[in-house]
């Protein structure tokens, strides 16, 4: 057989391979939790927060871990937004393509990126001392904003790197300024891709337990203050599988499958506005 064949063969069964592996991963963690999960699962669950005893068994729900995620992620994804964004766009309209100083701040964004969350926990540990802070909400927040930042960074940074330059060589030319190439051509051209970075952002900080778990603290309340502690969904799973009785663990599963839940409808409708946005810019 030809060598060039049989290598083909053998990466495409290579390929074929690592798909399977990534479904079959994916679907053995859905079954697990909406097997184990489901049952558990109840309007009151979601609609309650817990009473005293919930923990071992007694009635409530994860009503403060659910609303204190969303607050906690949607803070710290608005926050690393407000940074990236002009960070990003710097890098590409005002600094040239082979500039040494964008090659090390994207160098130090990846190297962020690659740091455990575990370590963002201790770094907002830290401040919290230095500044004498408790574990809040706010505290939390900062952690987690962290954490995004350098994903939402080179998330946009490629998807600006990736438009032509050739858009912005012409936008100048006609008299606009850099600014307005940036806001009125570039960032419209690059929409989609932003809500893309914002979606695993938003995706990365709902789901992470390490960063928040020195910072933001846990309370059987809803989340009403920047300087009071605040539950979160990951927390609560940690919490409910880490105790001795059944059918809290299965409320635990459950918990699972409403953060996978939420997840995958943030996934949706940044899909939906997505594709609005890009027949937008194709009409």
């Amino acid at each position: 057989m030809d060598k060039r064949k049989t290598e083909e063969y053998f990466f495409k069964a290579l390929m074929l391979f690592s798909t399977l592996t990534v479904l079959g991963s994916l679907i053995s963690i859905l079954l697990t939790i909406i097997v184990k999960g489901f049952p558990a699962l109840s309007w009151s669950m979601l609609v309650q927060t817990p009473k005293g005893g919930y923990y071992m068994g007694k009635e409530g729900g994860i009503l403060n871990a659910i609303l204190g995620s969303l607050v906690l992620s949607l803070g710290a994804t608005f926050i690393a937004l407000l940074i990236s964004l002009p960070l990003t766009l710097y890098l590409n309209i005002y600094l040239k393509r082979n500039s040494r100083f964008a090659f090390w701040v994207r160098f130090v964004l990846d190297v962020l990126w690659g740091i455990p969350s575990i370590v963002y926990g201790a770094f907002g540990f830290t401040l919290m001392i230095f500044f004498g802070w408790r574990a809040s909400l706010l505290a939390g927040m900062v952690a987690t904003t962290l954490l995004v930042l350098p994903i939402m960074c080179r998330s946009i940074d490629e998807v600006l790197k990736m438009i032509p330059h050739e858009l912005q060589e012409a936008s100048l030319s006609l008299g606009a300024t850099r600014l307005e190439t940036a806001c009125k051509v570039i960032f419209k051209q690059a929409l989609p891709g932003v809500l893309t970075a914002i979606l695993l952002a938003l995706g990365r900080g709902m789901g992470d337990a390490a960063a928040v778990l020195f910072t933001a603290g846990f309370t059987d309340s809803l989340p009403y203050s920047l300087t009071g502690p605040v539950a979160t969904l990951p927390l609560a799973i940690f919490y409910q599988l880490g105790t001795p009785f059944p059918e809290v663990q299965e409320r635990g599963y459950a918990s699972a499958l409403v953060l996978t839940a939420i997840v995958l409808i943030i996934s949706i409708i940044a899909r939906m506005l997505s594709r609005r946005f890009t027949g937008d810019l194709g009409d």
